[in-house]
């Protein structure tokens, strides 16, 4: 790996984090003390994940646990939370998929301060919208593998609405995760990430405890890629997963699939029928990630013997499956908004710089190069990816409407959070900006972050 100085879009991130990092922390961390037991608290300190007996982790953890522990919320109502870091870097914390302010929304490019080390942070949220949600660390990590999204600091939400008809039996949460990852140079001279131990609930294959199930039961599996880079391809063995929600939003059309896509930061929440008795494996399709670990054992009452992997052939995967048939003329009110993502090549064996329209953060986010929305508008951003890399991006604070992939007709009803674009693909999206303030545009991907591929969108 080369020690030439970092570009600017790194320096500049880490000046954010660090400049902020005091800022409404250390100040709130003595009444945070003095105040009643909040709703929700989050201790974030040192912790060794044991994925297998013999793959042990050096890394942080909420509450002592990977990942953090599932929080039940309910839509609308107001929850105090109090966060507490123990380690010796700065930490913030983003509430994945809410609609909250830019001061808690949790990330340092909106103006989320940072909570210094050895201190602590209180305040209070509304959660919403309803549906399965996310929080995860939002900090720098450069070349050092351990931290950020790849030191795994992650937990489940769920927001429920205030009517549930809850059509299932029981939930089931599933998080996939990379770890141990190292930077390797790849044939045109470009630096990514890969790794050699793969987990579903902070456990490799065979070494958790398997997900025990009833003959007859409808159980609604929850499926979070919290990977820091890698998309992921999950099958079950023996059963289907019908598809009613992306990213906690439901889908239009519910549909029954063999398999799940999941690139970084996007949720699947899918009910199986429990209706094939035996022992089996859920996991990661392709056989060498599978062989890093990601699998878990489902293991129906009184049946035992070795788990069940039957190999799928293909790769299956499709967004316009749930999606209702869309009207071009619906939404001619949508002012456009062209997002060009390309990279710069920085040298061999050197990070790239990624771009949106040309320039990386934060100079790509000054008033004159970013949008500025205006509250109540209708919003069509059309993406458009001229590198050879596929990138799941994020829009903070708000939920879009995918309208178009490639050159489909105009489709409507998939409501998400984050979306792949594939490598010299094209996704267009459509939101209505009534959040206002700040707003973080990014590829979920934590090597792309760090190089300057994000963007932030302001409000007149």
């Amino acid at each position: 790996m080369s020690n030439s100085v970092p570009p600017p879009a790194l320096t500049r991130r880490r000046f954010t984090q660090l400049s902020g990092m005091a800022v409404g922390s250390l100040a709130l961390a003595g009444a945070a003390r003095a105040a009643a037991a909040a709703d929700v608290t989050l201790e974030i300190a040192p912790y060794t994940l044991e994925a297998s007996p013999k793959h042990h982790i050096r890394t942080a953890a909420y509450n002592g646990q990977i990942p953090g522990p599932l929080f039940r919320m309910r839509e609308g109502e107001p929850q105090s939370v109090e966060i507490r870091n123990l380690t010796k870097d700065a930490e913030v914390v983003h509430w994945h998929g809410l609609y909250l302010p830019p001061d808690i929304d949790g990330a340092m490019e909106e103006g989320t301060p940072m909570i210094a080390p050895r201190a602590s942070t209180r305040y209070t949220m509304t959660p919403k919208p309803a549906g399965f949600r996310w929080y995860h660390t939002h900090t720098f990590a450069g070349k050092d593998l351990t931290k950020a999204q790849y030191g795994g600091l992650h937990g489940f939400l769920l927001i429920e609405p205030r009517d549930n008809p809850a059509a299932y039996d029981r939930e089931v949460f599933l998080g996939l995760h990379d770890w141990n990852g190292q930077f390797l140079s790849s044939d045109d001279g470009y630096m990514n990430p890969v790794y050699d131990v793969a987990t579903i609930n902070g456990k490799m294959l065979g070494s958790g405890d398997p997900v025990k199930v009833k003959q007859g039961e409808r159980v609604m599996m929850h499926i979070l890629n919290s990977s820091p880079t890698e998309v992921h391809w999950i099958s079950f063995s023996g059963h289907s997963f019908k598809v009613v929600a992306l990213d906690g939003n439901p889908v239009a059309q519910a549909q029954t699939v063999s398999m799940l896509r999941l690139a970084p930061a996007e949720r699947v929440s899918a009910i199986v029928e429990m209706n094939n008795p035996g022992v089996w494996v859920l996991g990661e399709v392709r056989k060498h990630v599978q062989a890093s670990g990601m699998g878990v054992v489902i293991e129906y009452a009184n049946s035992s013997g070795k788990p069940v992997w039957t190999q799928p052939e293909d790769l299956v995967w499709n967004y316009r499956q749930f999606a209702g048939a869309g009207d071009a003329a619906q939404h001619q009110d949508a002012k456009t908004i062209e997002l060009i993502f390309n990279s710069k090549f920085q040298g061999h064996g050197n990070e790239e710089l990624w771009l949106i329209n040309g320039l990386s953060y934060p100079q790509n986010s000054t008033p004159a190069n970013s949008p500025n929305l205006q509250t109540g508008q209708r919003y069509r951003l059309v993406m458009k990816n001229k590198s050879m890399d596929d990138h799941p991006m994020h829009l903070h604070r708000h939920t879009f409407e995918v309208r178009r992939i490639e050159d489909s007709p105009e489709i409507a009803g998939i409501r998400k959070d984050v979306v792949l674009v594939q490598a010299g693909g094209i996704v267009e999206v459509e939101f209505v900006a009534d959040n206002p303030g700040k707003t973080l545009f990014h590829c979920h991907q934590q090597d792309h972050m760090d190089r300057g591929f994000m963007m932030v969108f302001g409000y007149a």
